[in-house]
Order: structure tokens, then C-alpha cells, then sequence
């Protein structure tokens, strides 16, 4: 069971950061109502970012013993960045509980943890990807969130809500609303998806049996 200072400690932080939330980037948390000590966090990503307009969902887990050690750090949300639904290897979490300052808070993990973001030093967790790949992920953030996470629809109904609204826009404007998916038989390059080595080859022999078999046509056709 978590200590009344962990408790204290993380009642007083959420109220401040609710009062006063982070602005830029925007980040909105919540903890879970049956957990105090698993925090979710939703980022926005900045304009002129790779992530802009990305809506990235993750968790803080705290120990009971907060704030003498660090929680861990995990981002739920496909970025580009990070390993979704694994644990981050940061200065402030839980891997290097030697460099964890007392005084950091829910604000300052996640305002480092944006920071990383934007970096390209790799730490385990993280991983490497396109500039276009991350563009691609940042546009399907929010209907990722709003189809695949439920607890993100309970916490943040407003991006529910938001997501809702953009339908609504894109149907009155005749857009498409389905999200194209990669087939089931594609191999992901980071940046586009490509099919397998031998169904490659396959193409190519069939493509090039159609052009001989034409080219057959056309000279039979002229020498008539």
C-alpha cells in the first residue's frame, strides 16, 4: 500500500498541474480511479514537430515509496519514438533511480520525457524511424487511441469528443473515413510498405509473361 505521503504528495501535484496545466506542449493527466499510483498522460505534439498533431497516451507508474524513487515511464501510443507499452530508460525513471531527484514532479518527468522525444539519442525503449513515418503516426494518433484504447476513452472522453467532431466534418466534407490498412502479407520498412521478397518475384515474372504474351499479339496481328 502506498504511503500518505505517496498519496499526499501526488493528490497535491494533480491539482496543481489541473489548476495550472502545461501549455506547451499541451499535457492533460489523470490517474486511474482504482489506482492513485498509475498516472495517464496524453501529449500533444508541438507545431513544427515531427509529432504535430499527434495525441500521445502513456502512463507514469509510481512506487509507494514516491517521491524518494522514480516511477516508471511508458508510452502507450505508436510514435516512431518509442516502443509502445514498454519501459522508458530515462534519466528520470525508474532505470536510474541514483540520478532521481526528490523534487522533480509529474510535470517535470513529462516535460523531460517530451524533450527525449524530440531528441534522437537512443535508450532503451526507443527506436529509429523516418520523419515521414512519424508524420504518418502522429495523423493516426487519435483514431488509434479512440479504436485500441479504452482507457484512454474513459479518461480524456474530450478526445473522444474531438475525434467524434472531426468525423463529423470529414463525412460533410465527402471525405473518406476508412483508415487504409498495410496487408497482412507486407513487411514494414519504416517509411512504407513493401511486399515479400518472393511474392515480389512472382509479380515481376507474371508482369513480364503478360507483356510477352501482347507483344505475341501485335506481331501475329501485323504480319496477317
Amino acid at each position: 500500500m502506498a504511503t500518505d505521503i505517496c498519496i499526499r504528495r501526488l493528490t497535491k501535484e494533480l491539482a496543481a498541474m489541473q489548476k495550472d496545466p502545461i501549455k506547451q506542449p499541451k499535457i492533460t493527466v489523470a490517474p486511474n480511479e482504482s489506482n492513485m499510483l498509475e498516472m495517464h498522460y496524453v501529449i500533444e505534439g508541438s507545431t513544427g514537430t515531427p509529432y504535430e498533431g499527434g495525441v500521445y497516451h502513456g502512463k507514469l507508474l509510481f512506487p509507494k515509496q514516491y517521491p524518494l524513487k522514480p516511477p516508471g515511464v511508458m508510452m502507450l501510443t505508436p510514435s516512431g519514438r518509442f516502443q509502445p507499452n514498454r519501459r522508458l530508460c530515462l534519466s528520470m525513471s525508474d532505470f536510474h533511480p541514483e540520478s532521481w531527484n526528490p523534487m522533480w514532479s509529474v510535470s517535470t518527468i513529462l516535460t523531460g520525457l517530451y524533450s527525449f522525444m524530440l531528441d534522437t539519442n537512443p535508450t532503451l525503449g526507443s527506436i529509429e524511424t523516418s520523419t515521414r513515418k512519424k508524420r504518418q503516426l502522429a495523423e493516426a494518433s487519435l483514431e488509434y487511441n479512440v479504436k485500441n484504447d479504452p482507457i484512454f476513452c474513459k479518461l480524456f472522453p474530450q478526445y473522444v469528443e474531438r475525434y467524434e467532431e472531426e468525423l463529423r466534418v470529414r463525412q460533410q466534407n465527402g471525405e473518406s473515413i476508412t483508415v487504409a490498412q498495410p496487408p497482412s502479407n507486407a513487411l514494414s520498412s519504416g517509411n512504407a510498405w513493401f511486399p515479400r521478397p518472393q511474392e515480389g518475384r512472382n509479380f515481376f515474372m507474371a508482369t513480364m509473361a503478360g507483356v510477352a504474351a501482347i507483344l505475341s499479339i501485335v506481331v501475329a496481328v501485323r504480319f496477317l
